[in-house]
C-alpha cells in the first residue's frame, strides 16, 4: 500500500458560481475558503478564467492575504493571468491548457510542441519565488518534457481514471502509475485532479507513487450539500490517509 502524506486542496469555483448565478455576496467566497482551511483544507485552488464565470479576478486579490494554508492559482498562461498571479504571488501555479469556451479542463498540455512557450512561463513565474505545475495528460513522454520545461511539478488530468474506475480500476490506473514512476525519475512532484471523488479516491491515492496534492472542486461541493462542508472536507481528507 501506497503512503504519500498526500494534501487536500479545496477549488472554491463552484462557490463563486453560486454566487455569481444571483449577484451580491451570498455565499460569500472569502468566508467559505476560511471555513475550507478551518475545516482541514490544506490549500484553496482558484481557477479564475476571462469571463470571470466564476472566480472574479478580485476574489484573487482578496484571497491571498486571510489564507493561511496553500494558495493554489490555476489557468491558461496568457498575459492578462500571467500579470494576475505576479502581482498575486501564490505558493503555486498551475498552468492549465483550457480555452475560453471550455466548461471545465478538458486536456493537458502537449509539452513537445508547446515546449518553448512554457519554458519561458516556467521560467517567469519560478523567478517570482512561485512553485509551477504543468497539467498533463498521465503520458510518459509528455511528462519527461515537462521536466525540461522547467517546471517544479506536474498535474495528472484524471478524467479517464475517474469515468473508467467502475469498469476496470486496475487498467483505468495504469497509466497514472506509469506517469507517476516517470515524474519521479524526473525529480517532478505530483498533483492530480479532475474528477476525483469519495468513491475512487482512496485507491488513486493508494496506487500512484509520489503524489503529493490532489485539487478537488465540484464533487466536493456536490457532497456538502449533503453532508455539510465540514463533514466533507473531512471525509475527503480520511481517503488520503
Amino acid at each position: 500500500m501506497q503512503r504519500n502524506n498526500t494534501r487536500l486542496s479545496v477549488n472554491i469555483n463552484k462557490i463563486a458560481t453560486l454566487r455569481n448565478a444571483r449577484g451580491g455576496n451570498m455565499p460569500n467566497v472569502v468566508k467559505c475558503a476560511l471555513d475550507c482551511e478551518k475545516f482541514g483544507a490544506q490549500g484553496i485552488t482558484v481557477h479564475p478564467r476571462p469571463d470571470e464565470r466564476h472566480i472574479k479576478r478580485q476574489d484573487v486579490f482578496d484571497l491571498r492575504p486571510v489564507l493561511t494554508t496553500e494558495f493554489n492559482i490555476e489557468g491558461n498562461p496568457k498575459e492578462p493571468f500571467i500579470e494576475l498571479v505576479l502581482k498575486v504571488l501564490p505558493e503555486q501555479v498551475t498552468l492549465v491548457p483550457d480555452a475560453e469556451n471550455a466548461v471545465t479542463s478538458n486536456t493537458g498540455w502537449d509539452t513537445v510542441k508547446n515546449k518553448k512557450f512554457l519554458q519561458g512561463v516556467c521560467k517567469k513565474f519560478k523567478d517570482a519565488g512561485i512553485r509551477v505545475s504543468i497539467f498533463v495528460n498521465p503520458d510518459v513522454e509528455m511528462i519527461r518534457n515537462a521536466a525540461d520545461c522547467g517546471c517544479d511539478r506536474v498535474e495528472l488530468y484524471t478524467e479517464s481514471y475517474a469515468k473508467h474506475y467502475f469498469e476496470n480500476r486496475e487498467k483505468a490506473i495504469k497509466p497514472y502509475y506509469d506517469a507517476a514512476v516517470e515524474a519521479v525519475k524526473c525529480s517532478l512532484g505530483l498533483n492530480a485532479g479532475h474528477d476525483l471523488n469519495l468513491d475512487n479516491l482512496k485507491y488513486f491515492n493508494e496506487t500512484i507513487p509520489g503524489l503529493m496534492e490532489v485539487s478537488i472542486g465540484h464533487a466536493l461541493i456536490c457532497d456538502a450539500l449533503y453532508l455539510g462542508l465540514e463533514n466533507t472536507i473531512q471525509a475527503y481528507r480520511r481517503q488520503l490517509v
